[in-house]
């Protein structure tokens, strides 16, 4: 048993059998107990280095208070760190404490005096110190001022600290972080499909139309251009518009129902242009700034390459049909679900794996996945390490709309970032109590979770029913409280025609080709692009999902704090949750939130481009649907 009990070390993911999360150039913060017999003065730091470093590097721990300690180190590379907590008793510094204790009373302190000196000997033999030699000097000449002049720790420079750490070092366990790209932490996300991009409506929309698309999704402020599907749609069963069961002539069929006679998932549909076409659209994209996601979806059509090659892929009923996907009550005849319970599941696992090494290779670099939680665990976790150690700059999204525990689940296995339950959490509690379970820990050192307002499955109820006001005030929360958002092409229009008492598109795109005026009337483009300008000019909204619920008296507006730990700035927020009514609350900043507020201190509400002077940690706040309503406040310098 070690003299030394480490304990409570963050950021870890139970207990360390998973890495923790960071990107490039965060700065860890490492909280721990060191816990020891006695009142002996303890010494204690962080070792740390990437996992292909040879020698380790040493970051100072401090004494916090009671039992906690803290410490920082940065990190500077994509890929795996290894850190580590290393303690011991500080004999010297013991001593010297002890001894002053000892003046200070009158009493003698002769022994302690004699341990100090014959440590600070020892580190002496077979090396020099000018600063040891020159205390053991005034340790001799004048030992009470010696003492006092080098109370606690004072005197344990590097050559004592070796000393200490050769007569008792505890350490504890080795701990990983997997550091990704910022982007895998901070973006503002636009989904569309490809073939509705076109500007002819006899015509599918091609890569071309993406290209001149890119200008206008630049406009508003956003850095990732997520396609649905680009394979090859099957034709067998296939699905015809909103969802039904037989397609007419025409219809272009859902893009998730993935293969035909020309390929499967490493062929482009032809509908949209060619593999040079493509990589065209990824260089213009990245030329302004914007990265190219891919939704990667593992399901087949029944005209997929891999029926017809691999049918032991599949589940097969007693007649020897396969089956179809279902997710009772409902059942997908254009798709054939993967059966991933096979005797030997590595021939399916490594050709699985080569579908992202081919769009890797073609300059994909993020993709965002399709219902993970219907495959493996260990399925991710061995497809995602081994990509990750090749290609450490990939970021994986997960589509998980499932429990939370697998959702969680999921972001261990490897997935940087999840879709989250943030479209279903529309009152105030709600919001609140969704919020501080995402950014609590260990959640936060490990889940990223990303809040789309609309997606092509989803329109809320609240996009339905409350209008343009509706769909300004969910921008505003989404892009406000996380740092990763994204919205599903045509919420800047704010379409909201549903199904009738479902939450879902009527004349849903999944089934047919669109044609919009991007910038029809009624549009909140502007609003989005001040959303994202906000985003990008202050950092308190692009670091680690910080988040402080201040308080409101009036439940119709929510009001918090959005805090960058790294750079400690920050941005006050109110908006109102109610889309149909004004409403006035009493806001109050809690004590020890923020420095006192003395006189006048003014604010830039960002949002609407006006500024609020603060006289008190209380004060009223009027916000109107169509009007003002959000405040996002900025502190004046």
């Amino acid at each position: 048993m070690q003299e030394i009990l480490i304990e409570n070390i963050l950021p870890s993911v139970d207990g360390g059998i998973y890495p923790a999360r960071a990107l490039i150039d965060d700065t860890i913060t490492v909280t721990c107990d060191i816990v020891c017999h006695g009142v002996y003065v303890l010494d204690a730091r962080i070792r740390y280095k990437r996992a292909r470093q040879r020698n380790w590097s040493y970051s100072e721990l401090r004494h916090v208070e009671n039992d906690s300690w803290a410490g920082q180190f940065k990190v500077d590379r994509i890929g795996i760190y290894a850190f580590a907590v290393e303690a011991w008793i500080d004999s010297i510094s013991t001593h010297i404490r002890d001894a002053a204790k000892w003046i200070e009373a009158g009493e003698d302190a002769g022994s302690d005096i004699l341990a100090i000196r014959h440590d600070l000997s020892a580190i002496l033999e077979g090396q020099t110190s000018v600063e040891v030699s020159a205390y053991i000097e005034l340790l001799d000449r004048d030992p009470i001022k010696a003492i006092k002049k080098f109370s606690s720790y004072s005197v344990t420079g590097t050559s004592v600290r070796s000393l200490q750490e050769k007569k008792g070092l505890s350490e504890s366990r080795v701990f990983i972080i997997s550091v990704d790209p910022r982007i895998a932490g901070f973006a503002s996300w636009y989904e569309i499909f490809p073939r509705s991009q076109g500007s002819d409506p006899a015509k599918p929309g091609t890569f071309k139309d993406c290209i001149a698309r890119l200008p206008d999704i630049k406009e508003m402020g956003f850095n990732v251009l997520y396609l649905t599907p680009i394979f090859p749609i099957g034709e067998t069963n296939r699905v015809g518009r909103n969802g039904s069961k037989v397609a007419k002539p025409g219809d272009p069929g859902s893009t998730w129902a993935i293969g035909n006679r020309l390929g499967g998932h490493k062929t482009i549909n032809p509908d949209l242009g060619s593999m040079e076409d493509f990589e065209s659209l990824i260089d213009a994209a990245r030329s302004v700034g914007i990265e190219v996601a891919l939704d990667m979806a593992f399901q087949c059509s029944p005209d997929h390459p891999y029926v017809r090659e691999h049918p032991e892929w599949f589940s097969h009923r007693p007649d020897g049909s396969i089956r179809y996907a279902e997710n009772p009550p409902k059942k997908y005849f254009d798709i054939y679900p993967i059966n991933f319970d096979q005797p030997d599941p590595l021939p399916l696992w490594r050709e699985l794996r080569s579908v992202f090494e081919f769009w890797i290779r073609h300059g994909i670099k993020i993709f965002r996945v399709d219902n993970p939680h219907t495959k493996p665990l260990d399925f991710w976790n061995w497809c995602l390490s081994s990509l990750r150690r090749k290609y450490p700059d990939t970021v994986f999204l997960a589509e998980a709309f499932t429990r939370p525990k697998l959702m969680y689940g999921l972001s261990k296995a490897g997935f940087n970032e999840s879709y989250t339950y943030f479209t279903w959490r529309n009152y105030d509690y709600e919001i609140r109590e969704y919020i501080n379970e995402l950014t609590s820990r260990p959640l936060r050192d490990y889940f990223r979770p990303m809040f789309f307002v609309n997606t092509p499955d989803i329109l809320p109820y609240v996009l339905q029913r409350g209008g343009r006001n509706a769909f300004i005030m969910r921008a505003v929360l989404a892009a406000t409280l996380s740092p990763l958002w994204g919205m599903y092409s045509g919420y800047e229009l704010c379409e909201n025609i549903p199904v009738p008492g479902r939450e879902e598109y009527l004349n849903s795109e999944k089934y047919e080709i669109r044609k919009r005026d991007w910038k029809a009337s009624g549009n909140i483009r502007d609003v989005i692009s001040r959303l994202n300008g906000i985003r990008n000019e202050y950092d308190a909204f692009q670091g680690l999902n910080e988040v402080t619920f201040l308080g409101s008296s009036n439940p119709n507006i929510v009001f918090y704090l959005r805090r960058n730990p790294s750079t400690l700035s920050f941005a006050l927020v109110a908006v109102n949750i109610n889309p149909y009514e004004e409403h006035t609350s009493r806001l109050t900043i809690p004590p020890g939130i923020l420095p006192d507020i003395v006189g006048n201190q003014w604010f830039q509400d960002v949002f609407i481009g006006s500024r609020l002077s603060l006289t008190a940690r209380d004060f009223n706040l009027t916000l109107t649907p169509g009007k003002r309503s959000a405040a996002i406040l900025i502190p004046e310098e």
